[in-house]
């Protein structure tokens, strides 16, 4: 695969859209269209997701024996879906301070000890170059609404045994999918 040009085609208000022209192994010129956070991509290196857009938080009880899942309302496949809490990191944030102001946030929960950070992965290679880290921890306190209009969210603890029957028939995040279906197992 050869780079041959980058060009912006639509700035939205959290992502922009690219096309990314190349050339394949057998010499034809194709397009492939790709979102991301940085608005400002001009060359093939700047494709490359060398800083976090944004923190996932894997979070258990105090006791260590349910892990937190939100169920929240995506409008990009217009229904409900288990997920982790996550969000963007503000410039200048560590993604510590990141994961424990999005959790109280999403949660109302306090993010009180962190016991691992997941480096740098793709949120979703096939479309995009956004990444994030993964904080890995423990939250207490009370359940609160989204602090956010635009979010629909209801967060919630789970054992292994109700991770494993919501794994049977509802959607998942990929990642927050592949996690707790480890995690259940374990």
């Amino acid at each position: 695969m050869d780079f041959i040009n980058l060009t912006k085609k639509e700035e939205g208000r959290y992502i922009t859209r690219y096309d990314v022209e190349y050339r394949t192994a057998d010499n034809n010129t194709k397009v492939y269209e790709m979102i991301s956070r940085n608005k400002n991509i001009s060359t093939f290196e700047q494709l490359h997701g060398n800083v976090a857009d944004a923190v996932v938080i894997i979070a258990m009880n105090e006791t260590g024996d349910k892990i937190l899942i939100n169920r929240e309302f995506r409008l990009a496949p217009g229904e409900w879906v288990y997920n982790f809490p996550a969000g963007l990191i503000d410039p200048g944030e560590e993604p510590q301070t990141s994961a424990r102001r999005e959790l109280m946030e999403e949660t109302g929960l306090e993010l009180y000890e962190i016991n691992d950070f997941i480096n740098t992965s793709y949120s979703a290679v096939g479309f995009s170059n956004e990444t994030n880290v993964c904080i890995v921890g423990k939250a207490r306190g009370e359940f609160r609404p989204s602090t956010s209009a635009e979010e629909e969210i209801e967060a919630g603890w789970y054992t292994k045994s109700e991770v494993k029957e919501l794994l049977k028939s509802n959607k998942f995040a990929a990642r927050t999918q592949a996690f707790c279906y480890m995690w259940s197992r374990s």
